[in-house]
């Protein structure tokens, strides 16, 4: 059964997927003064995301594997590891163009 905030949690996982984001951009950028969007809060419940902290430097937050296979399930992520099997050695299908090698 899909939650009603599927879509924006899906939105909130693909975003921090993208690139490393602190806790507080996050926060900054998904807060919600509406209490029925817990969009941040649900993908926290769900072990969608975690809090990483190191000494010294800013709380980061980043998808955990469930985070993941929730985007590939939805079709925000490609399954990487299937994608390879399907098309082969990675000069095979297209994927990255054969090396040229130029005479002296």
């Amino acid at each position: 059964m899909q939650n009603a905030l599927d879509p924006l949690i899906l939105d909130l996982l693909e975003w921090i997927e993208r690139e490393p984001r602190s806790h507080a951009d996050v926060i900054d950028v998904w807060r919600t003064s509406c209490p029925r969007l817990t969009v941040w809060e649900d993908a926290m419940d769900r072990g969608f995301a975690t809090r990483e902290h190191a000494r010294g430097h800013e709380t980061m937050v980043r998808l955990t594997a469930a985070g993941r296979d929730f985007l590939r399930e939805h079709g925000r992520i490609a399954d990487v590891a299937a994608e390879a099997a399907r098309s082969g050695p990675p000069f095979a299908g297209g994927r990255i163009a054969a090396p040229v090698y130029f005479a002296a």
